[in-house]
């Protein structure tokens, strides 16, 4: 009886080992190579770097609130706004007064720099369901560029070129919405206030 069940625990041990030497060394390291020799930005996590120095990551988004910049979508991620660690939507619904309250807090907080215009993109006061989206549609920055042109007494044409030049399309013309990278065009907006 002890020979039999022997005979039977070897060859799962074999397998075991082996698939684990497989499944958990050999094809993740394969992968991860080849991510890093064939996408290295994408597999070191889309890092943007002002010089050596890592400042964010093209997808997730940070928290802007001066008026000289372009706000993104807001967070409620847990303990602080973008939290990559705490990344959750919520289940608030359309009716939903919590919702409610939020969506009129951040349009409290629109108003409050001087953006009274209507109507306001949805995705200004609406959190994405991740709560990190570090894109806003090219209407929510539209709608910001006279906000930041004036702020950074800059030229309005200035401001709504820059954003064209960071508006992203569909993906392969058919996928997902034209988006606007916040964090990137924030830094191009930098570069550009700091020409002689």
């Amino acid at each position: 009886m002890r020979t039999l069940i022997l005979a039977q625990l070897r060859p799962a041990m074999v397998l075991l080992a082996a698939f684990t030497l497989l499944t958990g060394v050999i094809y993740p390291a394969a992968i991860t190579g080849i991510a890093q020799l064939l996408f290295p930005h994408q597999a070191n996590g889309s890092v943007i770097y002002d010089g050596e120095q890592a400042i964010g990551s093209e997808l997730i988004g940070q928290s802007f609130s001066d008026p000289a910049y372009f706000w993104p979508r807001p967070s409620l991620t847990a303990s602080h706004p973008y939290n990559g660690a705490a990344s959750a939507g919520n289940n608030n619904g359309p009716l939903q007064p919590a919702l409610q309250e939020q969506a009129q807090a951040r349009l409290n907080e629109l108003t409050a720099v001087g953006q009274t215009a209507r109507p306001v993109p949805v995705d200004l006061v609406t959190a994405s369901g991740s709560g990190l989206d570090p894109h806003i549609s090219p209407a929510a920055a539209q709608y910001q560029l006279a906000r930041v042109a004036q702020a950074r007494q800059l030229p309005l044409d200035e401001v709504a070129e820059l954003v064209a030049e960071h508006t992203s399309g569909r993906a392969l013309g058919l996928f997902g919405e034209p988006r606007v990278n916040v964090l990137q065009l924030n830094l191009a907006l930098d570069a550009l206030s700091n020409k002689p």
